[in-house]
């Protein structure tokens, strides 16, 4: 699987510039092949190599197609998820809220896509400190997603990974756990259980076993992120995590071990 991400950067590195000569630099061919190239590089930690070509593929779209398309709306979106990735929820979130109202307009409120951007938004929102205002929004996307695509659906995890994310921060340890493992079971059937965007709900859901001492349960969750990780994206920056959460469990669990032999 690491190979095959690599050859598809090197893909997108000789497609770019056969777009820009076929198309003209700021064509919308170019634009599309920087936002693609651009989510290559949130899913395998290439960041800020990330964030340079979606501002250029937003660059183009608003010149070309203006400022309130939908295909402006998908990059705003894109741009909102690498920061949330990065950690940047104050910088992500005019992004998300741009993105989610641009797209409200083109096709109302209760579009699928719509719903998307309001739970890409939440996601920051509730990482500026306002979880109230984010799960109102969460709880809107979901009921949209779940009448569109029935309840095995990608969209469908992201939101449950961020319900769970919040109730975990208010101490619902229960309610998170239950979101978490729901997320994690749409996630591994839909993009398969080798995918590197299944890792941060894997991480999330350790860190909630350790504090529902589980030590057994959390290693594990950060064994297999840690693995995937290693294998797909070894400079991913969440890598780092995962394998702080597998040295702190398998601490625990040696130590476990000992007391029950003294």
């Amino acid at each position: 699987m690491r190979g095959g991400y690599r050859r598809a950067g090197l893909l997108f590195a000789l497609t770019l510039p056969v777009a820009e000569r076929v198309f003209g630099a700021a064509s919308v061919q170019v634009a599309t092949v920087c936002n693609e190239w651009g989510v290559w590089g949130k899913y395998t930690g290439r960041f800020e190599q990330a964030e340079g070509l979606y501002l250029r593929a937003l660059t183009i779209l608003e010149a070309v197609r203006g400022g309130e398309h939908e295909d402006v709306a998908t990059v705003c979106h894109n741009l909102g998820g690498l920061a949330h990735a990065r950690g940047d929820h104050h910088g992500g979130e005019p992004w998300g809220r741009r993105a989610a109202e641009v797209r409200a307009e083109i096709l109302g409120e209760d579009h699928p896509r719509v719903a998307a951007d309001l739970a890409a938004w939440a996601a920051l929102v509730d990482g500026c400190g306002r979880p109230d205002e984010a799960e109102v929004l969460l709880r809107r996307a979901l009921v949209v997603f779940e009448a569109a695509y029935g309840p095995w659906h990608h969209d469908v995890a992201a939101a449950l990974h961020n319900l769970a994310a919040i109730a975990h921060r208010r101490g619902d340890l229960e309610t998170a756990l239950a979101h978490y493992t729901r997320a994690l079971a749409v996630k591994d059937a839909v993009l398969g259980p080798g995918h590197p965007e299944s890792t941060i709900t894997l991480i999330n859901l350790g860190a909630l076993h350790r504090a529902l001492h589980q030590p057994g349960r959390a290693h594990a969750c950060y064994s297999r992120a840690a693995e995937v990780l290693e294998r797909v994206a070894p400079d991913h920056p969440h890598l780092a995590a995962a394998r702080r959460g597998q040295a702190a469990t398998a601490a625990g669990l040696a130590a476990d071990r000992a007391a029950d032999g003294a």
